[in-house]
């Protein structure tokens, strides 16, 4: 009842809602307008932003995961680590976004201080956190922690028998990785990746906080069309999230079945 009433109600909402015009009759003219310009540039641009952090979550997730979580570790490490990912993977939109402009803004205090004591001001130098580079970045912020909870248990799943058993075959530390570590964490590593992909590509909140206006993402599209006084046009909002739809389902065929082969690795 609970996925029925806030999943797949809102969601048939939105598909039935994009075939509509403004008198309520069925139309394939938003369908139309959302695969030509500006809407093209915008959701390319998405992807782009939500592949980079994507990428980056999983590669720098996946080494401080194996890190904290590797064999002669100090256990509350990865007690401090589980805990603060926990925070920081829930840690997102305006507050996020505030965070991130008093750390990194023009008057911030990271900018500040590399200003005053370092004599270097990346801002002078073409860096903002008000623009593409600077959503990335704090997309950063919590996509890392999420794949440091999602990769865990993958980890967990290295047996140390198999470390011995190919170190008695004669196996160097890469051998071992090359044939036996990286093939069992690839699936659980391609899953978190899509799982980023999808965190990052349905975030509103954050980069509008955050960018506004100068950064068009499909999310504050959404939003302009939805909330707009003079860009009103629900129906168009509703067909743009009918095509975020289309790309997250082509994400989720590519997940499941590669969570259902890791799951084999986890048991």
């Amino acid at each position: 009842m609970y996925a029925l009433a806030f999943l797949f109600v809102p969601a048939g909402e939105v598909i039935v809602g994009a075939f509509k015009n403004a008198h309520g009759g069925a139309t394939f003219d938003h369908m139309r307008q959302i695969v030509h310009q500006p809407y093209l540039d915008q959701y390319w641009l998405t992807i782009k932003i939500s592949l980079i952090t994507a990428g980056g979550g999983c590669v720098i997730g996946l080494f401080v995961a194996y890190a904290a979580i590797r064999a002669g570790t100090p256990r509350f490490l990865r007690t401090i680590l589980s805990t603060f990912s926990g925070v920081a993977a829930n840690f997102a939109g305006i507050p996020l976004a505030f965070a991130f402009i008093a750390t990194l803004g023009t008057i911030g205090i990271v900018t500040t201080f590399m200003r005053d004591h370092l004599g270097f001001d990346p801002y002078a130098h073409g860096f903002t956190i008000f623009g593409e580079t600077g959503v990335e970045i704090t997309y950063m912020y919590f996509q890392i922690p999420l794949m440091i909870l999602v990769i865990a248990p993958a980890i967990d799943g290295l047996r140390a028998e198999w470390r011995e058993a190919a170190s008695n075959l004669g196996a160097s530390s890469f051998q071992f990785w090359r044939y036996v570590g990286i093939p069992v964490l690839l699936p659980s590593i391609l899953g978190a990746f899509i799982l980023l992909f999808g965190n990052s590509f349905s975030a509103y909140a954050t980069a509008y906080g955050l960018a506004g206006n100068s950064v068009f993402l499909i999310p504050i599209t959404i939003g302009f069309y939805y909330s707009g006084n003079v860009l009103s046009d629900p129906h168009l909002a509703q067909a743009l999230a009918f095509g975020m739809f289309v790309v997250l389902a082509a994400m989720m065929l590519l997940y499941i079945p590669l969570q259902r082969r890791s799951a084999r690795w986890m048991r």
